[in-house]
Parts: C-alpha cells; sequence; structure tokens
C-alpha cells in the first residue's frame, strides 16, 4: 500500500477532519503558498515572481519602520566595558584594594571567582580619550571605533539575569536562558518576511578570532526558529567549501537534473501536505526551492573580486582573508545591498579571564577598522539611513580582578548587571550616551536597559510593536521579549 494512504488510514483526530473533507483545503493552502514563495514545479517561466516584502504577517509592519534590515555584531564571550567604553578613572586610586561589600551588595559570583580570598580592584590599564563631535569617552583599544561615535548611540546599562555564557547568549539572542525559543531573526523572518526571492532572510556568519583563549562554543540553536516554522532559522554562510552546506550539485548530477528531482520531490510533499497539513510539509518545499535559487545567488555574493580597491583597503587586510571579521563584515554590507533581512556575525574570544592585557587588543584588532567600514560604507551607499546596525556581547566584565594582578595584565570575571551595547543607523539618534553606571562599573545608577528592552527597541526599529508579535506554543503567546512590561528604550529613538 502506499505510505502516504496508509497513513490517511490510521484513525487519528487528524485523519478523521481529513475524511471529513478539512484537508481538502490544503491544496489551496499550498498553492497560496507556492505563489507567495514563487515556486512552480517544472521550474515554470511563467509562475509568479516573489513580491518585494513577501510572506510576512498580515498588518506588519504594525508602523512604519525607520529600518527595514538589520546587521548584529555580537561579540561572543563578553567585552570588557571597563577596557573599551565605560571610563572609570577615579580606579586608579583604588588599585589592589578589595571591591567594597556596599558595591558587590551580595551579588551573584561565578564559581570561577567566589572562592577567591579577596576581589582586589583592577583599573584599566588603556588610555580613554573623548571623541567626535559627541564627546564620547572611548579607548585606546577602539581607534577606528572613534571615529564614528558620532553615528551610533551607546547605552552603558545593558543587564541580564545570565551569569555564564551558555544561558547568557542563548537569553540575548532568544529572549530566554533555556533554549528552544525562536532566535530574533527568525522573529524578523517570520514577521516581516524576506526582501530577496534569493537569498535567506536571515544570513549567520561566525569568523575566526585572535585571541589565543579557547573560545565558547557556538549552536546552532543560536540562530534556530524553535516553535517557528523552520523555513525561518538562520542559513550559516561558512568559508571554505561551499558557502552554505551541500550548495552544489554532487559528481555527475547537472542542474537540470537537479531541478527534475526536486519537482518530483515537491510532488510526493505535496502529497504529504495534502494528506496532512503540516505546516513544516510547506516550510521544506520552500527551503529546497530557495536551496535551488541559491546555487546563483550565493557564488555572486561571495565573490568580492568586484569590489573597488578603495573599498577593500577600507575594510583592511584582513578583508582578503575568508573566514576573517572583515571579509564577514564586507559580506554583511553586500547582503544588506541585496536586502536580505538579517544578518548576524558572531565574532568569538572576548572572554578574558586572564591575559586580558594580550588578548584583548587582539580581539579589538580583528572587529575595529572593519566596523568602522561597514558603517561608514552602508552610509556612502545611502544604506545606513534604513538599516539598523548592533554591537555588543552577552554580559560585562568585573572591575575586580579573577587571578593574578599586576599593573600590566589582569582578567576580569562574567559581570551581568552592567555592559555597554551600541546602535546606529536606521530609527537611531546619533552621538548619544545613554545610562550611567557606579564608579565601579558594578551597579547602574540611571536608565537601567534590560536586554528585552534592547530585543524591544530593535523590533521598533522594524515597525514591530514588541508585544504585539507573538506565536502560539505549548498553550502560551510566545514573544521574543517575556511576559514583564519591557519597552523599546525612547531615549536613542530619532
Amino acid at each position: 500500500m502506499d505510505p502516504i494512504r496508509e497513513r490517511v488510514n490510521l484513525e487519528t483526530r487528524r485523519s478523521f477532519f481529513g475524511r471529513a473533507g478539512v484537508m481538502s483545503l490544503g491544496a489551496a493552502a499550498l498553492a497560496d503558498l507556492m505563489a507567495r514563495e514563487g515556486i512552480a514545479f517544472g521550474g515554470d517561466p511563467a509562475a509568479p515572481k516573489l513580491p518585494v516584502d513577501t510572506g510576512g504577517l498580515p498588518g506588519l509592519p504594525h508602523f512604519a519602520p525607520k529600518a527595514k534590515r538589520a546587521i548584529y555584531l555580537h561579540m561572543n564571550g563578553g567585552p570588557s566595558q571597563l577596557d573599551l567604553f565605560d571610563y572609570k578613572p577615579k580606579m586608579e586610586a583604588m588599585y589592589d584594594k578589595d571591591l567594597p561589600e556596599s558595591i558587590r551588595n551580595g551579588q551573584r559570583l561565578t564559581t570561577m571567582t567566589s572562592g577567591q580570598a579577596r576581589f582586589p580592584v583592577a583599573p584599566s590599564k588603556f588610555k580613554f580619550a573623548k571623541q567626535g563631535q559627541s564627546g564620547m569617552w572611548v579607548s585606546e583599544l577602539l581607534p577606528w571605533t572613534s571615529k564614528i561615535v558620532d553615528e551610533i548611540s551607546l547605552v552603558q546599562t545593558v543587564w541580564t539575569e545570565a551569569i555564564n555564557h551558555d544561558p547568557a547568549v542563548t537569553y540575548i539572542c532568544t529572549g530566554n536562558q533555556v533554549p528552544g525559543r525562536a532566535s530574533l531573526g527568525s522573529w524578523l523572518s517570520y514577521g516581516l518576511g524576506t526582501m530577496n526571492r534569493d537569498l535567506p532572510a536571515f544570513v549567520v556568519m561566525t569568523p575566526t578570532w585572535s585571541s589565543k583563549t579557547p573560545a565558547q562554543a557556538l549552536y546552532n540553536r543560536l540562530w534556530s526558529a524553535g516553535f517557528l516554522p523552520s523555513k525561518h532559522q538562520g542559513v550559516s554562510l561558512r568559508a571554505t567549501g561551499d558557502p552554505v552546506l551541500f550548495l552544489s550539485n554532487p559528481s555527475g548530477v547537472d542542474s537540470s537534473v537537479r531541478r527534475r528531482t526536486l519537482d518530483a520531490i515537491n510532488r510526493l510533499n505535496q502529497k504529504e501536505y495534502d494528506a496532512f497539513t503540516d505546516p513544516e510539509t510547506q516550510a521544506r518545499i520552500a527551503q529546497y526551492e530557495m536551496a535551488f535559487r541559491m546555487q546563483t545567488s550565493v557564488p555572486e555574493l561571495t565573490d568580492v573580486a568586484s569590489e573597488p580597491q578603495h573599498v577593500l583597503d577600507m575594510y583592511g587586510p584582513d578583508v582578503h582573508r575568508p573566514g576573517s571579521f572583515a571579509r564577514c563584515a564586507l559580506l554583511a554590507r553586500r547582503l544588506a545591498e541585496r536586502d536580505v533581512r538579517f544578518v548576524q556575525i558572531f565574532h568569538r574570544g572576548w572572554d578574558q579571564h586572564g591575559n586580558l592585557a594580550g588578548d584583548l587588543p587582539a580581539q579589538c584588532q580583528d572587529v575595529d577598522q572593519a566596523t568602522y567600514a561597514l558603517i561608514t560604507d552602508l552610509k556612502q551607499r545611502g544604506l545606513l539611513d534604513d538599516t539598523l546596525v548592533i554591537w555588543g556581547g552577552e554580559f560585562g566584565r568585573t572591575i575586580y580582578c579573577q587571578g593574578p594582578l599586576s599593573r600590566e595584565n589582569y582578567g576580569r570575571d562574567h559581570h551581568p548587571k552592567c555592559f555597554p551595547i551600541w546602535f546606529a543607523g536606521g530609527g537611531i539618534k546619533k552621538g548619544v550616551v545613554h545610562g550611567e553606571t557606579d564608579d565601579f562599573s558594578y551597579n547602574v545608577v540611571k536608565d537601567p536597559v534590560h536586554i528585552h528592552d534592547m530585543n524591544a527597541t530593535i523590533l521598533h526599529c522594524m515597525g514591530i510593536d514588541h508585544k504585539r508579535l507573538t506565536f502560539k506554543s505549548q498553550g502560551l503567546d510566545m514573544r521574543l521579549t517575556g511576559v514583564l512590561d519591557q519597552n523599546p528604550v525612547k531615549a536613542i529613538l530619532a
């Protein structure tokens, strides 16, 4: 017996309603999906083509967006705010003195330092200076970022409940410390749809890093669709081999054979959908078709030979090395040009528990010039006005030293109660510093910003009311920003 027919004959609630006629709607639903996704069996050139902003939810965006797309530069591991953006000159007089208990106030510590006999204050060894017309304090480790401070809003007071890497990065990417939720990029793809039928709406890159210490692991759940349809998950762009896994045809298979094979698989999937109306079957069809189109669009995207020399020079010498942060930043601009909705770059190695003086400068050198180039390149092409750029990690670092302390070197443990994230581009004020921390950069004294507020701000710039973007799962109306009263940071919104 045909396997699909055999499954339909099973006495289940689904099959009962199917025989009652409910599932006869499947063909119409699939036809609508195929029209929206630009799918036609047999590669029919007369098939409907995908219009701009297709596949999103009805009624979205909720209001006129300031940004059509976003690029998120995630510094995985927790960059030290004390050595980059949060200038604390009074700490020089506190060198090697114990962190006052009135400052720590019983806050949770990681097991890496909770057993230390004391918590000696480690002032930053790096020089700070005011930069730009805004007078923003920036460390000497970021000379290129210093050139773009008048384009950014720096939020000094982001905070999170998570104190270890895995739950912290899962939390900031998906809105929950427990794995299984949908990521920010997937929510944007689900809510707003795609603007380019030949590339994914959500692209992820994981460049190399220069810190000599082992970096924290990354998991594809950080760009997973979670409970959303799987077609909204991020697609990882690789530096070696096929840019996307299995993009090339196998040996002995040409495009015409692949097209016929795909058409046959799509017909089987259509039968499956007609029988069971499983939305994941729709997602499977859409993903197969996207993969076929990406055989042309991705190689063209990743071939940077056409870039002018002055542009390559702007990104720095690392741009010639596939897999570097500089190359990924250039590809992010090329993806933005092609109207990819969300690009996320995870740069690892920002976890300086020791040898901060040796490892942090190397990390900054990886990203500093390329970040400047990305903002400048977008601006010169008229793309920054409607592209939101975000830079930051999952938490900050402690003012007290982990391990041996000297004037020349020290380490810092995780600190979740205050850390910086900056924003630039569509919907963001320029040259703004928001929030204040205490003299130890240990507690927020003005304008705290929870990571849910941060994600609400990102959604707002994209024209989304975060409280109204929900998805029913496990009997709950899930949303990226949780159930508490979180709000966009109005002070940085243009």
